[in-house]
């Protein structure tokens, strides 16, 4: 394990340097096809053997028209071999040729690596309401096969947009004795709210797993990581987390039952995490990751629903971007957040300093605050007194940049 440093040799081990193809099977590639002015656009995952796979997607109404093609894959077999994705386009209200376009795509690259159709995957990111370039994007994908690589790191660059860097986490973990790899790439800035939000996600595993139980496993970790993060509040079209497994360790099948099955399980959850906290930290015009810890709720839904309302709200971001110790848009935040919270009996902190208790300020350093909030990463602490249950959430500040960066969008 010389790619890896030592995290908790009980349950896993993170890569130093992870690709999306370290797991075994897995072959990428990224090109510049002209979608965009200048940067790769256009990507692919390949993998040796039908994956099993699963996805969640997004919530939003209007869903993209590459999010109905590649559901109906998954929906076939449960599996994958391939996955084309563009970015600078987001093929969403786009009608029926929009759909044409998408089902091209798949039926291209099913083409290309003889594969049957209902084996690939599609995804779009980019400007809403415009047709594909279907010229640029089908000459492209002709050089694609070409490409494909173990090595190959660009796929990460070309699924973005306005994130200012790649987003990729990688862990190893011991499953019957054998090294089971798991890693993920995504793509994320703006146009981002709990319950998937405008962000792509890519996850590739050499893990034995079936696709219901991979399914399940993505659903629940989903809910506690991708759907527990806000930039902006706005909910995209054409979200997706998609996760391939192909199977090629050696082990025996992972279940709940499995006595390996903790271990991957928090392997997995370590990677759609990060990816996430990536995703809250690298905001449009950010400068610092929110992390809203909530503890003593009645319920979950309680908890995350009181964390995602402050690392959502307009006021409590100004306020971080501003260094701002104004604990009382916290509060108020934590208080629409679930009007079953009893005011009487909240704690809040900023860092370790306490600047609430019991609903009441209490007397702090505010210099230490204005420290604190000065910070790459903010921690805010509730305290509800009110049960046992507890959620995470992760946001950003809300600076000048981000109505800069959309307000000139798509020139």
């Amino acid at each position: 394990m010389s790619t890896a440093s030592l995290v908790d040799s009980s349950l896993f081990q993170i890569l130093n340097q992870p690709k999306i193809t370290s797991p075994l099977g897995f072959r990428s590639a990224g090109i510049h096809s002209g979608v965009k002015r200048k940067r790769p656009d256009l990507g692919a995952i390949v993998c040796e053997v039908p994956a099993n796979s699963a996805a969640v997607y997004t919530t939003n109404a209007f869903q993209a028209a590459p999010l109905k093609v590649t559901q109906e894959s998954i929906g076939v077999e449960g599996k994958l071999q391939a996955l084309v994705v563009n970015s600078g386009n987001a093929n969403a209200c786009t009608g029926n040729r929009g759909l044409q376009d998408a089902y091209q795509m798949r039926q291209k690259m099913a083409e290309s690596i003889n594969i049957p159709p209902h084996f690939v995957g599609v995804a779009s990111t980019g400007v809403i309401g415009q047709f594909l370039p279907m010229e640029k994007i089908l000459n492209g994908m002709d050089q694609l096969h070409s490409c494909l690589d173990v090595e190959d790191e660009i796929f990460a660059k070309a699924i973005l947009t306005t994130d200012t860097r790649i987003k990729q986490v990688g862990v190893q973990v011991e499953v019957d004795g054998k090294l089971v790899t798991i890693t993920g790439v995504a793509k994320g800035s703006g146009m981002i709210k709990p319950n998937m939000a405008t962000m792509l996600g890519f996850i590739t595993t050499d893990a034995v797993i079936e696709s219901d139980l991979l399914q399940s496993l993505l659903w629940k970790t989903t809910d506690e990581t991708f759907n527990m993060i806000t930039v902006d509040g706005d909910c995209s079209t054409n979200d997706m987390v998609v996760v391939m497994a192909s199977g090629l360790v050696d082990h025996s099948s992972l279940h709940p039952k499995h006595p390996d099955w903790p271990h991957f399980q928090a392997a997995f959850q370590y990677v759609c995490r990060e990816l996430s906290k990536e995703i809250a930290r690298d905001g449009e015009g950010a400068n610092c990751l929110i992390e809203a810890h909530v503890k003593g709720a009645t319920t979950q839904e309680m908890a995350r629903n009181v964390a995602k309302a402050i690392v959502g709200s307009s006021l409590v971001k100004s306020a971080v971007f501003g260094a701002d110790a104004n604990w009382g848009r916290i509060i108020c935040a934590a208080g629409y957040g679930d009007s079953q919270l009893n005011p009487d009996k909240v704690d809040v902190f900023l860092g370790p300093i306490q600047v609430v208790e019991n609903g009441l300020p209490v007397l702090f350093d505010e210099d230490k605050a204005v420290q604190l909030l000065k910070k790459a990463k903010v921690e805010i602490k509730l305290h509800l007194h009110q049960g046992e249950h507890k959620a995470t959430a992760w946001g950003c500040d809300l600076t000048y940049d981000y109505v800069k960066i959309n307000a000139s969008y798509r020139t």
